[in-house]
């Protein structure tokens, strides 16, 4: 059982890594390289994003491209809505609540209707969305957003693919740990 779990989850745990190590610090220069950069480098991105693909996996179906076509879509309208624009005071929280909701559903095995948890990553999407727009650079947007949600595109497929591989009790566990994880970060932050 062990071994079935560690081994996919082991390309979870590298691409934490980074975040953890770096938590959003000054970004590599080009505007694509930070692009892909901003989001593995904040647990709290890596963690909703992962948990996304996870909730797809449990939906399973159209989920499987649906919700992370729905967060990155959200996510790159509102990056440019965000881009130079002010920060707002309920991007942070809402960042948090994605992966603290996005955990539960899955940790609690919940299978609400397509289009509500369609809505749901949306949501949590533009939020994410407007942080990448408010923190991009001033120039190179556009490839800036391409790295961005290439990155979040491939967290999503991680999630997925873990979600897939486990299944059952452990992906509930996964979910668990997401929702714990984003409760942890809402105390310390």
């Amino acid at each position: 059982m062990i071994t079935r779990f560690a081994g996919p989850l082991i390309p979870v745990l590298l691409m934490l890594a980074p975040g953890a190590a770096l938590a959003h610090p000054g970004h590599v220069d080009g505007a694509f390289l930070t692009g892909i950069a901003h989001p593995l480098t904040g647990l709290d991105h890596v963690l909703a994003m992962v948990a996304v693909g996870l909730l797809a996996a449990q939906l399973g179906g159209r989920a499987l491209w649906a919700a992370p076509a729905a967060f990155v879509g959200a996510m790159l309208l509102a990056g440019a809505l965000g881009a130079g624009g002010p920060e707002l005071p309920m991007v942070e929280p809402m960042i948090l609540a994605s992966i603290i909701v996005l955990g539960a559903l899955v940790a609690l095995a919940l299978q609400p209707r397509l289009a509500v948890a369609l809505a749901l990553v949306a949501v949590f999407g533009a939020a994410h969305g407007w942080a990448h727009g408010v923190e991009g650079p001033g120039s190179g947007l556009a490839a800036y957003a391409a790295g961005f949600a290439l990155a979040t595109a491939g967290l999503h497929a991680a999630g997925i693919a873990l979600g897939l591989a486990v299944r059952g009790m452990a992906l509930r566990g996964l979910g668990g740990a997401a929702a714990l994880a984003g409760s942890v970060l809402a105390v310390a932050g």
